[in-house]
């Protein structure tokens, strides 16, 4: 069932790394497009892998200039009056403030898109990610497909020289297919994890 609610409104799109999560936000924002809404897409500086104003899915077909920001509090000074509707894409490289942010838009009156990672390479929450979780009116998790099994894959595999990362690396290390792989529960590993 579709959620439409008066007003605004938060809709998050979360999940693993290659499981389409930029795919279905712009899926969405092409649609608000259709229906002749005023778009601003934004992201973070951090994530210059498509070019520096550019969003793109890992396969490279769908792909949206955007408004690159260091911050949340930057989403707000360059939203154009405007907008109706607010996206984000890789949401989980914000701090906890980008919450409040899609808050106050929401509580404006605009829809707000987000879209990024559930869980660091770690398997654990990353960044403000439980916050707007827990705020959003709709939340939506994507799976990929585990490489090493084939299973539905609800996690992220960092790999250093071939081989998983350990605990301690360095949460955030951006990448693609390089880096990462998709895994499910069972083959995701993580040496050194704490029990």
């Amino acid at each position: 069932m579709h959620y439409t609610p008066s007003g605004g409104w938060i809709e998050l799109v979360c999940g693993s790394m290659f499981s389409g999560k930029t795919e279905e936000l712009l899926r969405r924002i092409r649609r608000a497009e259709i229906a002749r809404k005023k778009v601003q897409l934004f992201k973070p500086t951090i994530d210059n892998r498509y070019g520096l104003v550019r969003v793109a899915s890992h396969d490279g077909l769908a792909r949206e200039d955007a408004v690159v920001v260091c911050n949340a509090e930057d989403v707000l000074r360059r939203l154009e009056v405007d907008t109706e509707v607010v996206a984000v894409d890789e949401v989980q490289f914000f701090d906890e403030t980008i919450a409040d942010v899609c808050d106050h838009l929401a509580d404006r009156g605009l829809r707000v898109i987000v879209a990024g990672l559930d869980q660091d390479f770690r398997g654990e929450p990353f960044g403000p990610m439980p916050l707007l979780l827990a705020r959003a009116e709709r939340v939506d998790k994507l799976h990929a497909i585990c490489v090493a099994c084939g299973a539905s894959a609800s996690r992220t595999q960092r790999l250093i020289d071939g081989r998983p990362a350990r605990y301690d690396d360095p949460v955030i290390l951006v990448g693609g297919s390089e880096s990462y792989e998709a895994r499910c529960r069972n083959c995701h590993e993580v040496p050194g994890k704490p029990r």
